[in-house]
């Protein structure tokens, strides 16, 4: 049989991307998958327009992690995949999911695709599921998913308002190597665009450098 499936969905004024997201899943809905989304205090149209798409909606302190980590404690899924507001899952997802789980994986991540119009962004993309899949490390635009007994024995993510996603792969990748899927998330590439691809990509080199030196998370969050 395979492992019952939910998708949380952490947002904090996501009008702009939500229904889009959250309606992509209604395919996954219809064959069991759990959708919750942790909202952190919206302020605009993000709440109206996912209630019609979702099993659950939750309040939470605001804060990726602390938002993420609500959730994950009402959900009824074996397994949770933690998706980002502007992202789109691969076709037939949940499938590949319980591929790999029922084969003995505990966590895994998806490659990822960058959308928007530099080009920069394809190499960016390819260059992000190179480095996942030679580190073990993931980041939350690959959609990483995880058995929640494995979640729950590393007490979730930390409460850290940056590299959150980081941290818990850094630690999930000490007990086992994840299951680097080829299918992609899109991942929406609006941050890249208005900041600079450039820019963007120094910015978050230099942020997860100074993380690996061992330089705090609240810090960093400051500077990003």
């Amino acid at each position: 049989m395979n492992p019952v499936l939910s998708i949380v969905v952490p947002t904090l004024d996501e009008e702009s991307s939500i229904a889009t997201t959250l309606q992509a899943l209604a395919p996954l809905r219809e064959r069991g998958v759990e959708v919750i989304l942790s909202d952190g205090g919206s302020r605009d149209a993000t709440l109206d327009l996912a209630k019609p798409w979702v099993d659950a909606v939750l309040m939470a302190p605001r804060g990726r992690a602390l938002q993420m980590n609500a959730a994950a404690k009402m959900a009824r899924g074996d397994v949770l995949l933690f998706l980002h507001a502007d992202s789109l899952l691969p076709e037939r997802a949940d499938g590949l999911v319980a591929a790999v789980m029922t084969q003995g994986n505990r966590w895994g991540r998806f490659d990822i695709r960058i959308s928007g119009r530099p080009r920069m962004l394809r190499i960016v993309s390819a260059m992000m599921n190179l480095r996942s899949r030679w580190t073990g490390i993931a980041t939350g635009d690959q959609a990483i998913f995880v058995r929640r007994d494995l979640f729950q024995q590393l007490g979730g993510f930390p409460d850290q308002p940056l590299m959150e996603d980081v941290e818990l792969s850094r630690r999930l990748n000490r007990i086992e190597k994840p299951a680097c899927l080829r299918q992609r998330v899109t991942a929406s590439g609006r941050r890249w665009e208005s900041r600079g691809v450039w820019r963007t990509i120094f910015l978050m080199w230099r942020l997860r450098w100074r993380y690996w030196r061992g330089e705090s998370a609240h810090t960093l969050a400051d500077a990003y």
